[in-house]
């Protein structure tokens, strides 16, 4: 049997937008119940199930029509269009967001996960942007996203397609889950040695002037360097390739971009593999630079510290300061972390030796880091080979 062309809403039984207007209000929202997902959950083609907004049982079934079920596709509907996530049991159940597009599809004629993948490559991502509407807000809608045109092979070379490169998300997964633990070691030990001040020795080191002794309070900016991004012009971005690789606040959750800019800045503002950065717009995202030297983009800053041998401790310690402004910090319509806030931040530092554990744990989270960038990299490379029938299965 050979390819055929479609298009999205020829093999889609439902594409439809999460509730929003008068169907669901701010004030519905509750600390628990069914979550909501919403484009800022979708990272990596994966739902985030940190940080989530929830509505109560009763809500839930007054809109049950937006409730989402495992191999259904979700595509952020504003802002990163080229965002999609495969809905797996994880989510069974969970909601549709009023800035998404639920996608069920007809499994008789397609297997869901190929799907995902086609709608997740390079080239329909960069349909997306050029077709969405809006400067300042990109925005997609149901029949913009229903006539996007897929290949559609066998539903046998479908599976197989999708199996290799599920593979390659496998062993990143299976990365994730050890970087999580060691990110919760890192945590514990932070509170356990820095708010707790239970670390060893500590029962026989005298207090000097509120601290230990050999401990010493100091600002964020006394310790280390802090770099804020550059103005670029954003109609010199692009996700073709074009350029140096640029970090953008939406980069910062992955540690990794596939945006660039044709425009050239100084030095001083490429960021190298490593390196902390921070997102100050919205949600204050931090994270480890794991892609190769990019330019840093305003509304985002990078920390350098002076002692290199901090950079792994600092990664924790800068988290709750930056976080508590996240919560505190209100703007027009998000929050904005400025200069200002940065040079009000005050981090208790430690002898030397105290920041050993905290490397030993950074460059183990850095190598898993690296490792997933390696793997994305040769994913996405076989992607457009796999569904163009360039490699055959």
């Amino acid at each position: 049997m050979s390819w055929e062309t479609v298009k999205l809403g020829d093999i889609a039984t439902c594409i439809q937008p999460g509730p929003f207007g008068s169907q669901l209000h701010n004030s519905d929202y509750s600390e628990s119940g069914t979550p909501i997902i919403m484009p800022k959950d979708m990272i990596d083609g994966k739902i985030s199930h940190s940080n989530l907004i929830f509505v109560g049982e009763e809500h839930t079934k007054r809109l049950c029509r937006h409730q989402v079920h495992a191999g259904n596709l979700m595509v952020a509907r504003k802002g990163d269009v080229r965002k999609c996530v495969f809905i797996t049991e994880n989510e069974e159940g969970w909601m549709t967001g009023s800035d998404c597009l639920k996608v069920a599809l007809n499994e008789g004629t397609c297997y869901p996960r190929f799907i995902y993948y086609q709608l997740r490559s390079p080239f329909i991502g960069r349909w997306l942007e050029k077709i969405s509407i809006g400067a300042t807000m990109p925005s997609i809608n149901t029949g913009l996203l229903s006539s996007i045109e897929l290949v559609l092979p066998p539903l046998k070379e479908q599976k197989q397609i999708a199996d290799i490169l599920s593979a390659y998300d496998n062993l990143i997964e299976n990365n994730q889950k050890q970087i999580k633990l060691l990110e919760e070691a890192a945590q514990r030990l932070y509170k356990e040695w820095f708010v707790d001040l239970r670390f060893p020795g500590h029962e026989n080191s005298p207090i000097v002037d509120g601290v230990r002794k050999g401990w010493e309070r100091k600002r964020l900016v006394d310790i280390a360097d802090v770099q804020y991004g550059y103005a670029f012009d954003g109609s010199l971005f692009n996700s073709t390739g074009q350029g140096t690789p640029i970090i953008r606040i939406r980069n910062i959750p992955s540690g990794t971009t596939d945006d660039y800019t044709t425009e050239k800045a100084d030095e001083s503002y490429l960021i190298h593999n490593g390196e902390i950065v921070v997102g100050m717009d919205g949600e204050f995202h931090i994270n480890s630079w794991a892609g190769n030297d990019s330019y840093l983009v305003q509304r985002s800053c990078c920390f350098k510290p002076h002692n290199p041998n901090m950079r792994g401790w600092l990664l924790w310690a800068i988290y709750e300061p930056i976080k508590f402004f996240e919560k505190t910090v209100v703007g027009a319509t998000v929050a904005h972390l400025g200069k200002k806030h940065i040079d009000t931040i005050e981090i208790l530092t430690a002898p030397e030796q105290y920041y050993e554990p905290f490397a030993i744990i950074f460059n183990k989270r850095q190598t898993l880091l690296n490792q997933n960038q390696k793997l994305a990299e040769a994913r996405d490379r076989l992607l457009p080979k796999l569904m163009s029938g360039e490699v055959k299965v």
